[in-house]
């Protein structure tokens, strides 16, 4: 592929997620390292994108704080199908052994796991400021969170960037919502929530998802993660026969509450 090809493929992904991967790039050009690296500072001294770790974004890393995530504002979100949320929760806290380190990411769903913690003694890293502020009321709960920068919509702090301030964390388990869950796998609406969830997965042993019925038949446009890599789901019993075929027919547990 010619450079001039490249750098309009390049900017083309930037300008629809703001962010891509050094190793997106290589699998969608083909091309080696060397010419990668090539390209992007080239691009870079033309002004039209910024190299950061990991790959590139537009405009200079600070730019980040400007950006408003896509999707639902936390505060709209949170009294949805409140009931069927807070059983949910607490059949997820219940899979949590004592002492354990798990990752709870923010949402409205995972919210709900709090009240049922404190007798566990939990060692929990969380990007939402929500479960901080619930769980620091638990003295024998332990809380960390990743670094990065605070989006108020969600209030969650998200870097897609950094990887050394989580590096070093280890859980059994990860609890996790979404936009959506559809045939391809979790969804969400913003590839910049994707760039920073990703990086949580993959510090868990077991990925469970908290979706409460609706999220069956919701849609977004990105892909977090494939069915296959979850371990459990987590609903309520308003979920479709056909949706709870989906699940079970990728191997992944199925786990029904009454709301």
């Amino acid at each position: 592929m010619h450079a001039t090809e490249r750098d309009r493929v390049i900017l083309n992904l930037l300008e629809e997620q703001r962010f891509v991967s050094f190793r997106d790039l290589s699998r969608r050009l083909s091309a080696s390292a060397a010419t990668l690296r090539r390209d992007l500072e080239r691009l870079q001294e033309q002004g039209k994108l910024k190299r950061v770790r990991g790959g590139a974004q537009i405009g200079a890393e600070s730019e980040i704080t400007g950006f408003h995530l896509q999707g639902v504002p936390f505060h709209e979100n949170v009294n949805r199908n409140s009931a069927a949320k807070e059983a949910i929760g607490k059949a997820a806290a219940a899979l949590c052994h004592p002492g354990e380190a798990v990752i709870i990411d923010g949402g409205s769903t995972t919210l709900q796991m709090c009240p049922h913690l404190e007798p566990l003694k939990l060692q929990v890293m969380t990007n939402s400021l929500h479960i901080v502020s619930a769980l620091l009321q638990q003295p024998n709960t332990g809380v960390s969170i990743p670094g990065g920068v605070v989006f108020r919509e969600q209030n969650i702090v998200l870097d897609p960037f950094v990887e050394a301030s989580t590096r070093s964390f280890h859980a059994s388990r990860m609890f996790l919502g979404s936009a959506a869950i559809t045939r391809h796998g979790l969804m969400q609406s913003d590839i910049i929530l994707v760039q920073a969830e990703r990086k949580l997965l993959s510090l868990a042993d077991q990925l469970i998802a908290l979706m409460d019925a609706s999220k069956f038949g919701n849609s977004a446009a990105h892909l977090l993660c494939e069915l296959p890599r979850l371990h459990t789901v987590i609903t309520d019993s308003r979920i479709s026969d056909a949706s709870a075929k989906m699940i079970t027919e990728n191997g992944v547990k199925l786990m029904v509450v009454d709301s």
